[in-house]
């Protein structure tokens, strides 16, 4: 496989971890409502005149599926994001980060228990190590903090959010509808900007100004656009589950980008819960015999036929 293939999921990834940073970059400068709506609309705008025409090509598939459409805007775009924006208020965006990493394993456990897909030796141990890794850093190194709920009610809005990027994951593949990508996306996108309206209008709504306007733009385009087209052609090229290990290099990326622009610190902790919930993630992804094996029935014979 030419080594190029690698390069659109290694570029939304990091587009993705230096999104945790513009995550911590916007506490203060713009409130989590106000992002969180107008990276939305900015992608919606920048959309609109190449996939609308599509879109009205494909009205009566919409119609008939656009319950499940805007809950997928809801699930992948509205909570998945507008969580991560409030969790950066409490938390750091190395822990951002590596709880976002256990996105792939959330889909593996998810999708044994919604799509009924046996569960996996990897999905089962490596959900366990991962666990342990989740709260040495819940519980910053003491995971018996966690029995007197001492947790950053950050990290515990990005374990949810990451829950919800699964779960859209996974809807994503029950739901199969027969609509090219970039309609799916640009709909889902339009029920996004619905939902997170009425918090946008609830306020704080924060002015856009010189210095705010360019988290907006990152987010509004190479954070939603660029890599939603990235991560369509990985998939094409190389398969969805290749694709989906290099979610696995977000820990490594947000930390070293956090530590070069927001001077954040890495301590032991991190190493050690990283590595578990790494190590966790690649055991189910690399592991996938499942764990009991499916019984196969015999053809009836002929002498009970009839």
């Amino acid at each position: 496989m030419p080594l190029i293939y690698f390069l659109p999921p290694l570029a939304t990834v990091l587009i993705w971890s230096g999104n945790m940073t513009i995550n911590q970059l916007t506490v203060g400068a713009i409130a989590p409502s106000s992002i969180a709506f107008l990276r939305w609309l900015l992608a919606l705008v920048v959309m609109t005149p190449f996939v609308l025409p599509a879109v009205l090509k494909h009205r009566d598939e919409i119609y008939r599926n656009w319950p499940k459409l805007a809950l997928l805007g809801l699930l992948g775009m509205g909570l998945w994001q507008g969580l991560a924006y409030v969790a950066a208020e409490t938390t750091t965006a190395t822990n951002m980060g590596i709880l976002a990493a256990m996105v792939p394993l959330l889909t593996v456990l998810l999708s044994a228990l919604i799509l009924r897909e046996p569960p996996t030796l990897g999905g089962i141990f490596g959900g366990v190590l991962a666990f342990i890794g989740v709260t040495v850093l819940l519980g910053r190194g003491d995971p018996l903090s966690l029995l007197q709920l001492q947790v950053a009610f950050g990290d515990a809005l990005m374990v949810v959010a990451a829950t919800c990027y699964a779960l859209y994951g996974v809807m994503l593949k029950r739901w199969a509808m027969k609509l090219p990508p970039w309609v799916m996306l640009y709909v889902q996108v339009c029920f996004a900007v619905l939902f997170l309206l009425p918090p946008y209008l609830m306020g704080p709504m924060t002015p856009v100004n010189s210095y705010n306007v360019w988290l907006i733009l990152y987010a509004g385009i190479p954070a939603s656009i660029i890599t939603t087209f990235l991560w369509m052609r990985a998939v094409r090229q190389i398969g969805a589950n290749q694709s989906s290990i290099f979610i696995n290099l977000m820990p490594l990326f947000s930390a070293l980008i956090a530590m070069a622009f927001l001077g954040e610190r890495v301590a032991g902790f991190h190493f050690i819960g990283g590595l578990l919930i790494l190590a966790g993630v690649t055991m189910a992804q690399t592991l996938t015999r499942p764990l009991i094996s499916r019984i196969k029935r015999a053809p009836p014979s002929s002498d009970t036929i009839g």
